[in-house]
């Protein structure tokens, strides 16, 4: 591999950043898809809200700093994915808009209780199966000019049954840990609980099928080439993301053991992301065979060695505050909700 340590280091930086963001956002996301379903009084749909209520703000900071990560890092790569997927794009931050709106506003005009409950439920779907879709594309290939840009259908284009069925697995693994959230937060004696517990294991099947139809479907019809220098990395990725996510089904749906399987799947997610990773390696978005213009990679997206190393110097100030400030607030608001608590949450 003819690569500089930076240029490997803000490679794999930029998928942390989406690991970071899949992991924390994503149960945000999952609790507002399933709020519909688990939250059956308004009482149960407060506790819904005031278990992502303190946390969603943090939790969508790694989405902006992974979009300006790959800005300052792959600009061509960046250029390509978001004017390329510009409609999608949209639409997903069209959701996490009115999603957060659907939040907010839930306590201030209960005379408009029914839109803010379908805004939050909407406002989290789209992202939620979008973001896996976008993936998807990015990883099977889309079509290119010589300039890099995307020459296919807007939105509809980047729908194909592979890229359907990332956006699928994505949703599920975040649905799992909306479920695993809410059974770690709801109060145990409460009916929203029970519903929570009982979801999450067949949305762990679910989230295991999709994985097994999207790992058959990319070594059948996509064969993508990788990087034979990290094949023992891929497949110990893969070895470690069946262990936690059978760990996670198995352990963490036991009584008392809620907060073990959260952190047991969000780490399955973490090897899921990373599987991607050095599957891509050293591409970041794929060129489908019928393009004009190449596959952008390192080698053609990557900014200057001085631009790679002030950007190191930034993160590793940045990051480690961002850390913290991430350990004091969920430290903070640690524990279950209590029920005569939610006056005062604001929720």
């Amino acid at each position: 591999m003819d690569f500089t340590p930076l240029q490997i280091l803000w490679y794999f930086l930029i998928f942390l950043l989406i690991a970071g963001y899949f992991i924390l956002d994503g149960f945000d996301l999952g609790v507002g898809v399933l709020s519909p379903f688990v939250a059956k009084n308004d009482e149960e749909k407060r506790i819904c809200r005031a278990a992502i209520g303190p946390v969603w703000d943090g939790n969508e900071v790694w989405l902006l700093t992974a979009g300006g990560a790959l800005f300052a890092a792959f600009a061509p790569a960046y250029a390509t994915t978001f004017s390329g997927f510009y409609l999608a794009i949209m639409l997903v931050l069209f959701g996490l808009i009115v999603r957060v709106v659907g939040l907010e506003y839930a306590e201030h005009d209960k005379a408009w209780m029914k839109v803010w409950n379908v805004l939050f439920f909407a406002g989290s779907l789209f992202p939620a199966l979008l973001t896996g879709v976008a993936v998807g594309n990015i990883y099977a290939g889309i079509p290119m000019d010589a300039a890099g840009n995307y020459i296919g259908i807007p939105l509809l284009g980047l729908v194909t049954p592979f890229t359907l069925l990332c956006g699928l697995l994505g949703m599920s693994m975040m649905l799992v840990s909306g479920a695993s959230w809410l059974s770690v937060k709801a109060p145990l004696d409460s009916a929203l609980y029970q519903r929570a517990t009982k979801l999450r294991l067949p949305l762990q099947v679910v989230a295991g099928v999709l994985f097994l139809l999207v790992s058959a479907y990319a070594h059948f019809f996509i064969n993508p080439s990788m990087a034979p220098e990290l094949g023992f990395v891929r497949w110990a990725f893969v070895a470690l993301f069946v262990i936690l996510f059978v760990a996670a089904t198995l352990l963490g749906n036991k009584p008392g053991k809620e907060l073990l399987g959260f952190i047991l799947h969000s780490a399955s997610i973490f090897c899921l992301v990373f599987l991607l990773a050095t599957s891509m390696f050293p591409n970041l978005v794929v060129a489908s065979p019928d393009s004009i213009g190449p596959t952008l990679s390192i080698a053609n997206s990557i900014a200057h060695e001085t631009t790679l190393f002030w950007m190191t110097l930034i993160t590793a100030v940045g990051v480690p505050i961002v850390l913290g400030y991430h350990v004091f607030v969920y430290r903070l608001f640690r524990g279950r909700i209590a029920l005569d608590e939610l006056k005062e949450s604001g929720y």
